[in-house]
Order: structure tokens, then C-alpha cells, then sequence
């Protein structure tokens, strides 16, 4: 006889949606959890009526006002599409006769712009990592493959041993929805890659196998987490607030210093991977603000 508990109705219907999204829609596991995350949390505030027929439109708007209290506009957006997305299933599979999400209004996402380090504050935190230990060397390796090619942080934690080509000093990086492209390695890169795998890496491993590129000290894959670590280690010796700074602080800082710097946008657009060539222009835009500022200081007509 089975001791676990039975899901309610509600509980039940949320499951068979992310069931479906996963086997049919064919979601990656973190974009699974996403909407796990948003559509329970839904559900634990609708649990005291359990049964989603007697939602209505007024109702999902107090939701969304409740979730503007605490979450940026970009997270309740987010939140709001995950539920429209299990409201829209359940009609199509005739639970809802109707979905209630349909004359919702989705809050305008604020224009975030990047923040990046500047050159002299990445040159610094590159430069306090010391080259004595396996773990160092690892650590200035992988920092250098963050800022050097500006992937994103699950690119790094899924990069393996066949995706570096030395001889053609060229990275196979897979992104998102299991999408690749190539990603020239430079030659700062290339020296702290090739010292890495060539005097720590094996020390790290400890007799174990692994196809990843970068280990943690047990020999297993380095974590998100754990490089949210090393990031922070550096950043406190090198006397930069860890609040300004994380992976995805070197992807914007490779990518607003190779445009300020003269690169073709285009170029940049396929160097991050990014589809459209909006998302990119928003390190234009970076740019554009920090060219006006200095501009405002040091150009002797510029004031009043």
C-alpha cells in the first residue's frame, strides 16, 4: 500500500503540464524548473480553491499586482507567460472552458542595461589571480575564458575537453536549446588554457574520468555555484564590490569592450550567440552613453 500523498486536482493538472512541456514542447530542464517555480507558486495562492474553473480575469490581476509588490517587472512578465502557458494547455486539453489570462496585461519589462567593469577594473581582477597552485591556475583559466569569449555561465559548466581546439584556436560552445556555434580563443586564452590542462587539471582529477574542462577539488564538473565562488574570491582581493560583478558581468564587459573598441556589432551578436541582433545593441547602448559622458568631461565646447 502506497504512503504518498495524493495530489489535489490542481496539483495534478500542473504536473501534467510540465510533463508536457518537457516530452511534447521539449523544454530544457532549466527552463522546466522555471515554470515550476512560477506555476507553484501560483498554485500555493490559489490552492484554497484548488479547482482553476472559477479563476477569473479580475483574479490574475491581483495575482499580478501582489507579485509587483516584491518582483521586477521583468520576473512578474515571466511569471505571468508561465501561467498563461498552463491556463492555455488546460483549455486546449478541454479542462477551462475559457482562459481567463487572455485579457491580462503583461507589465512593461524595464530597458536593463549592463553594467560591466571597465577595462582597468578587469585588467586588475585578471591580474591578482597567482599561477602557484592547481586551483589557482584553474581559477585564472576560467576567468580568462569568461571575459576572453564572453559565454555564458551553463556554457562554461558544459564545455568538455573535445569542444578546444588548439590547432585551430577554436571553442565549440553549446548554448542555448542545444545550439552551436564557434568562438575563437585568444592567445592570453590559449596560454592559460594550455598551462591549466597541462599542469593542474590531472592533479585535479585524481585518478577519476571526466570529459569536463573545468573541475572542482573532488574531480567532478565545476558548479554555477562554484564559479559564483571563484568570481567573488577575486573580486574581494582585487577591491571590487562583489554586488557588481558576476559571470554574466564578464559576458557584458567582453562584449561592451570589443564594441568601444571598434568591433562590428554583427560580429559581437555571433560571438555571444545571441539570435537577435536587438539583445546586442544593448551593449551599443552602453557604449553610446559612456562615449557621451566622457565627451561631456573633456571636450572643451561641450559644457555651457
Amino acid at each position: 500500500m502506497s504512503l504518498a500523498p495524493s495530489l489535489t486536482p490542481l496539483e495534478s493538472q500542473l504536473e501534467e503540464y510540465l510533463q508536457w512541456l518537457t516530452i511534447e514542447k521539449g523544454r530544457s530542464r532549466a527552463t522546466i524548473e522555471a515554470y515550476r517555480r512560477d506555476v507553484r507558486t501560483f498554485a500555493n495562492w490559489w490552492l484554497p480553491h484548488d479547482d482553476l474553473a472559477t479563476l477569473n480575469t479580475g483574479d490574475l490581476e491581483a495575482y499580478v499586482t501582489l507579485l509587483q509588490e516584491s518582483k521586477s517587472s521583468s520576473s512578474v512578465a515571466r511569471a505571468l507567460a508561465s501561467i498563461r502557458g498552463l491556463l492555455r494547455y488546460l483549455v486546449d486539453e478541454g479542462v477551462l472552458s475559457h482562459d481567463p489570462s487572455a485579457r491580462v496585461a503583461s507589465p512593461r519589462r524595464g530597458r536593463t542595461l549592463p553594467k560591466p567593469l571597465s577595462e582597468a577594473e578587469m585588467q586588475r581582477l585578471l591580474d591578482v589571480i597567482p599561477t602557484n597552485t592547481a586551483v589557482e591556475l584553474r581559477d585564472g583559466a576560467l576567468l580568462e575564458l569568461l571575459y576572453g569569449t564572453g559565454v555564458r555561465v551553463s556554457e562554461v559548466v558544459g564545455l568538455t575537453i573535445g569542444d578546444l581546439d588548439f590547432d585551430e584556436e577554436l571553442i565549440l560552445v553549446t548554448g542555448k536549446g542545444s545550439k552551436q556555434r564557434l568562438v575563437p580563443m585568444g592567445a592570453t586564452l590559449q596560454r592559460a588554457l594550455r598551462r591549466y590542462l597541462s599542469e593542474s587539471r590531472t592533479i585535479l582529477l585524481q585518478r577519476r574520468r571526466s570529459q569536463s574542462v573545468f573541475l572542482n577539488m573532488r574531480g567532478g564538473s565545476l558548479s554555477r555555484q562554484g564559479i559564483d565562488l571563484i568570481i567573488h574570491r577575486y573580486a574581494l582581493a582585487a577591491g571590487i564590490d562583489r554586488h557588481r560583478i558576476s559571470a554574466h558581468v564578464f559576458r557584458h564587459s567582453c562584449a561592451t569592450h570589443m564594441l568601444a573598441r571598434g568591433a562590428d556589432i554583427r560580429v559581437v551578436q555571433e560571438l555571444l550567440g545571441h539570435v537577435s541582433i536587438a539583445t546586442t545593441q544593448l551593449y551599443t547602448a552602453v557604449s553610446i552613453t559612456t562615449l557621451k559622458n566622457e565627451y561631456h568631461q573633456a571636450h572643451p565646447r561641450a559644457q555651457d
